[in-house]
């Protein structure tokens, strides 16, 4: 088997996928495109400005084809989340990485921890 880790970002990373609702409920969406592209999904996170998947990847599929379909599918969903989101777009481009299995749960721990991972720490002045 193949996994992929996949991380692609909202255009010029503006944080459109600040309201966690929404956010949790893109996850929840790419997955299950993802799985309908027979790519399931093993966990999808991220923050306000880009998302991380980690998949089992397909035969059926080439990478540059699943990434656009994610991409499509997912951009026309959150456009009919409200006007909020009208000007919605994710950027061109994206990266991937194959994963070991003996990595894998070290990579679900980095998506998973993805909020704290980006925290910015304030400094008291």
């Amino acid at each position: 088997m193949v996994y992929i880790h996949l991380v692609f970002s909202t255009k010029d990373r503006r944080p459109f996928l600040r309201d966690t609702k929404v956010r949790n409920s893109l996850h929840a969406y790419l997955g299950g495109i993802s799985k309908q592209l027979d790519c399931p999904s093993l966990l999808v996170g991220g923050v306000e400005d880009h998302v991380h998947l980690i998949c089992r990847f397909g035969r059926t599929i080439t990478q540059a084809e699943w990434v656009k379909e994610l991409k499509r599918i997912s951009n026309a969903w959150l456009k009919e989340r409200g006007r909020d989101y009208a000007d919605f777009e994710w950027q061109g481009g994206y990266s991937d990485f194959s994963v070991s299995q003996s990595n894998l749960e070290q990579i679900k721990r980095y998506i998973a921890n993805q909020e704290t991972h980006h925290r910015k720490m304030t400094f008291p002045r």
